[in-house]
């Protein structure tokens, strides 16, 4: 048996999804081996799908002339193909399991190795090896070895064909990001928010690192992604990470890594945040949470591009796109000695405030129009309608969640509102249950009132009655007045 095989090109470049070339010309390089290696006349490789047989290699036949099956011993590849079994025949014209070939006695084969190539315990096709010369070419040795090779084979075919598969759906899901994370998702045509598309749009090409200041709920993570998935780094990592409420250790684990027994429970190496990120973007959300020893470590990634894992001594190089978002005023957090000035001005080279939903109300029907869309489809429902009084409601709440508390009202009424059109009672905010009753008589805000004050003064009634500036048995009266309207 031949030795001087050479291993194998790659089956797939780098970066490319696999094609039926490349498959084929795996194929070619497996059967090329095979046939050196048997030292056979001439091989092919024949997939089967849907009972058609397909010769997708050839070795030693006339290179003007493609292999057709009739050259070969059908009755050889089917009975493989058949019984799952691999086949030695050392001289297939005196073979009693051939007599009736045809191929054999037209073509003069005499010894044939054919194996089975397998796909999840399904036989997908054959090598399949003869000479016409020699009648002890191939031996039981020859037979084992070109069986495993052909189990081998079916493996690395299996394998090319799934990275395509993997890139295909890579590439899929990364244009599928690219549309989600586009400026048309976050919505506003508020002056507040085109000035923030405007300052997106003048950074999203650059490397340069980006503060977003803003309350919470105002959609800082979603102008993060924007960025990263419009930027030149798209199709590499977007890496999130919250900084608030979590211990000094733990976050120098997860943002760093750390090494096998740096300390308890390190029972192995892990990779740090930074390193997954590594030439695309990290978003640090609350930075000003951050410890002064974290500060320390995340001002050198940024200046000299270096993470320490926990525990380790050798340093590692990241190309990142550091993108941070606090809810605090972070200029403030650095007057009071809370925060690093150096870092300060690494972080906000350039820095996009994102505004309150209360300051940006106009924005609110489109803000309810995209949300009852997306989230119909999500829940797989029809779109419904929303009623003015409704919008009015929505725009006349203050929002102390923003945009958050937003989407999760309108999902809520989406799928709590029993009718096709979304009324204010469905939406469960303050504004919206004040609307829906019915409007309130003097006597109600007389009571209303009455009641805050004497619970204020915790039941005190001489107190309470000194507050309104009525007198002791008036308050009496009207407490009593009350209690038996409540009884009856």
């Amino acid at each position: 048996m031949a030795n001087s095989a050479t291993p194998p090109p790659p089956v797939i470049e780098p970066g490319r999804s696999a094609t039926r070339e490349d498959v084929v010309r795996l194929l070619n390089t497996v059967l090329g081996l095979s046939v050196e290696m048997m030292n056979a006349d001439r091989g092919v490789v024949i997939f089967r799908e849907a009972e058609k047989y397909e010769i997708m290699a050839s070795k030693n036949f006339p290179p003007d002339k493609t292999p057709t099956l009739e050259e070969l011993s059908a009755s050889v590849i089917d009975k493989v193909i058949n019984t799952a079994s691999p086949l030695l025949t050392h001289d297939a014209l005196t073979d009693p399991r051939f007599d009736t070939s045809a191929s054999v006695i037209l073509h003069q084969i005499t010894s044939i190795i054919c194996v089975p190539l397998w796909n999840d315990n399904e036989v997908i096709g054959v090598i399949y090896l003869d000479s016409r010369m020699n009648r002890q070419r191939f031996t039981e040795d020859n037979l084992n070895f070109i069986n495993i090779f052909g189990r081998m084979a079916a493996i690395a075919v299996d394998y090319a064909r799934s990275y395509g598969e993997l890139y295909d759906e890579k590439q899929r899901l990364q244009t599928e990001l690219r549309t989600s994370w586009t400026f048309e998702e976050i919505t506003g045509r508020s002056a507040r928010m085109l000035e923030v598309f405007n300052l997106m749009r003048r950074v999203m090409n650059s490397d340069i690192s980006v503060l977003l200041e803003g309350e919470s709920g105002t959609g800082k993570e979603l102008v993060a992604r924007a960025l990263h998935y419009n930027g030149p780094r798209r199709d590499k990592s977007f890496v999130a990470q919250f900084c608030g409420n979590l211990s000094e250790n733990l976050l120098e684990s997860e943002l760093f890594g750390h090494k096998k027994g740096s300390f308890t429970g390190a029972i192995s190496d892990k990779k740090g945040l930074f390193e997954i990120a590594d030439g695309g973007t990290f978003f640090l959300d609350e930075i000003a949470d951050i410890s002064p020893a974290i500060q320390a470590k995340l001002l050198r990634v940024i200046q000299e591009g270096e993470i320490r894992r926990v525990g380790d001594t050798d340093a590692l190089n990241v190309n990142v796109r550091i993108i941070s978002a606090t809810n605090k005023e972070l200029k403030a957090e650095v007057d009071a000695g809370r925060f690093r000035e150096d870092l300060y001005y690494r972080l906000n080279v350039i820095t996009i405030d994102l505004p309150p939903l209360r300051d940006r109300t106009g924005d609110i029907p489109l803000l309810v129009r995209h949300f009852l869309s997306r989230f119909a489809e999500k829940n797989k429902m029809p779109v419904k309608k929303i009623s003015p009084k409704a919008v009015q409601a929505l725009s006349n709440y203050a929002w102390p969640g923003n945009v958050r508390e937003l989407e999760n009202t309108i999902e809520r009424a989406l799928i709590l509102a029993e009718k096709d059109t979304i009324d204010v009672a469905d939406l469960f905010i303050p504004e919206a249950e004040a609307l829906s009753e019915k409007p309130k008589s003097l006597k109600d805000y007389e009571r209303e009132i009455v009641t805050k004050i004497l619970e204020d003064c915790g039941g005190n009634k001489t107190k309470t009655s000194e507050i309104l500036g009525v007198s002791l048995r008036w308050l009496h009266y009207k407490l009593s007045e009350w209690k038996k309207t409540q009884n009856t």
